[in-house]
């Protein structure tokens, strides 16, 4: 890791005038969903800038200077917390050794509501924003932090908060709607590495990942065929690459199911760890959410894609 050198401490509310449209409060987040959740919640009174742009693997992640300075220079900083951007995990301790308003929006969600990983003892699945109940209670977590940050405009984040908690209640009511289309025994999500855990719990489906919960557990041999075996064996129409990560590993449990004599199709890419890029309809959280869900009824319930 690049040696980290931090400039003066962002100033607080407090310090740096009241917080308007034309003074919003500086908030950096490291990805792309929480800078979306972030802006939302803030609206006009936060100007949120996420480090991690489309296509960007968080598991991988280095922060640049350019990244610890603009961190530093912040009012707030969001990360997402159970070891999602690994390689940061120095920087934010050391941001929170020197009094920073550094927060984890995953602290909004209590252990028993977590997943466990199944590799890593103690360890949580960081995947959250994929339940959209758990992604309520980010809201609101990201609600009562603002308020902290700036008391004066406690009712405007408050009142936007609120307002995103019933979009994502409508939103899963639309979503459940729509997976329902997919018959129960192709109910099976296959994907690139293990990210849609917390989906399959809330949608009911049987998720399984090639890598692990973290990208930085690479897939095997045994990895692949043993995949392959389970869709061959299944008869799974359709598994999922994921928009920032390589798909040469579902290609490679593709050809393996072929050689099984069993044709799997490439069902499309799912967005995972970052939102999609501007103009691709997954450029925001709600959209992300409909465009993988259409993805995943057409692969599962429709005729898939090569």
């Amino acid at each position: 890791m690049a040696t980290i050198l931090f400039g003066c401490a962002g100033g607080g509310a407090s310090e740096r005038g009241p917080v308007t449209p034309d003074n919003p409060l500086r908030i950096v987040a490291t990805t792309s969903m929480i800078a979306d959740l972030v802006q939302v919640v803030g609206g006009e009174l936060v100007r949120a800038e996420g480090l991690m742009g489309p296509g960007v693997d968080p598991h991988l992640y280095q922060a640049s200077q350019g990244d610890v300075s603009r961190m530093a220079g912040a009012d707030v900083v969001f990360y997402n917390g159970l070891h999602l951007e690994g390689k940061m995990a120095e920087i934010f301790e050391q941001m929170h050794g020197r009094g920073q308003r550094v927060f984890a929006v995953t602290d909004a969600v209590a252990e028993d509501e977590r997943l466990q990983s199944e590799l890593f003892t103690g360890n949580y699945d960081p995947h959250i924003w994929f339940d959209l109940s758990l992604w309520q209670k980010a809201a609101r977590f990201v609600g009562d932090r603002l308020v902290e940050v700036d008391a004066l405009n406690a009712e405007a984040y408050r009142s936007r908060a609120l307002a995103f908690v019933d979009t994502l209640g409508a939103l899963d009511e639309e979503i459940r709607a729509s997976l329902s289309r997919v018959p129960e025994e192709h109910r099976v999500l296959i994907t690139s590495h293990d990210a849609f855990g917390y989906f399959g719990r809330a949608y009911d489906f049987d998720v399984r990942g090639l890598q692990g919960i973290s990208t930085a557990t690479e897939a095997g041999t045994a990895d692949v065929q043993g995949l392959a075996e389970f869709v061959a064996e299944r008869r799974i129409p359709s598994m999922f690459i994921e928009s920032s990560i390589s798909p040469r590993g579902i290609e490679a449990v593709r050809e393996a199911v072929r050689a099984r004599g069993f044709d799997v199709h490439i069902g499309g890419t799912l967005y995972g760890d970052a939102l999609g890029p501007a103009g691709s309809g997954a450029d925001s959280y709600t959209g992300m959410v409909r465009a993988n869900t259409a993805t995943i009824v057409n692969g599962l319930a429709g005729s898939g894609e090569e």
